[in-house]
């Protein structure tokens, strides 16, 4: 069984107005995600991949279609299934170590073990020596750590990441992707991963599904062996960047306007 089943999913926005008519983001998306993988969502702008993301969290119900997760349906947030945002998602006034614990806090666990728990997923971050800083003492890059680093502390089994690491540069950038692509290699818990970037994604997936612009339908999948190098100037990553950036065009000729629905 697949950990998790979004079958034949939509998800439209009713307009104000007009009851009947709605703007549709996803357009009956059908998509399998198994055990221990890594799969980045790409696609323009407005493509429905957030959308999924928060419809897999149970942030959001679909309008039609239904998603499963360990076969049964999702219609609320749940622990097991974890978040990163684009945001920071700090609290400003905890300490770095309280902001971790703070994701441990629905688990009946003696304190002591919930600050164990956070001091160990600090130090996979190599955020160790940050745990009494406050958040404004820190990067942009050593602060999405943290957010990683409450995602490992809950320890669910799907993790998704909302484009984490866009607002920061380059050079960080890439550092986190080589740790989070670290993490991943060791926990061996499945990541879905929505990225603008063709780079990011061939450097972190196992498979990417391209999306094509709103309403978000999926156009094709790579499957990438994990055990490929991700280094990008192999023929291999050369040409499969090529088959990927060759079908993004097509992405632009979807229309864009509200549509009327008949459920």
């Amino acid at each position: 069984m697949p950990l998790v089943e979004v079958n034949g999913v939509t998800k439209a926005y009713y307009t104000s107005r007009r009851k009947d008519w709605a703007r549709i983001v996803l357009d009956d998306v059908t998509l399998r995600f198994e055990d221990n993988e890594f799969v980045c969502l790409i696609g323009p702008s407005g493509c429905g991949k957030t959308t999924l993301l928060n419809l897999m969290a149970g942030f959001e119900r679909p309008t039609a279609g239904e998603i499963l997760y360990k076969g049964e349906k999702v219609t609320a947030p749940s622990p097991e299934r974890g978040v990163v945002f684009q945001e920071y998602s700090l609290f400003p006034w905890m300490s770095v170590l309280d902001n971790v614990r703070f994701a441990l806090g629905s688990k009946d666990l003696p304190e002591k073990d919930k600050d164990n728990i956070a001091r160990r997923a600090l130090a996979m971050v190599n955020l160790a020596d940050s745990a009494d800083q406050r958040p404004n003492l820190l990067s942009g890059g050593m602060k999405q750590r943290v957010a990683v680093a409450r995602l490992l502390a809950m320890d669910p089994d799907l993790w998704l990441m909302d484009e984490p690491f866009s607002s920061l540069d380059e050079q960080t950038r890439k550092k986190l992707d080589s740790d989070i692509l670290n993490i991943w290699r060791v926990k061996r818990r499945t990541i879905v991963f929505v990225t603008h970037s063709v780079d990011e994604a061939l450097h972190l997936a196992t498979r990417i599904i391209l999306f094509s612009q709103s309403p978000g339908q999926v156009i094709r999948e790579w499957n990438i062996p994990a055990a490929m190098s991700r280094d990008p100037t192999t023929s291999e990553m050369i040409a499969i960047k090529k088959e990927i950036t060759d079908a993004m065009p097509a992405c632009a000729c979807a229309d864009v306007r509200p549509i009327e629905i008949r459920m």
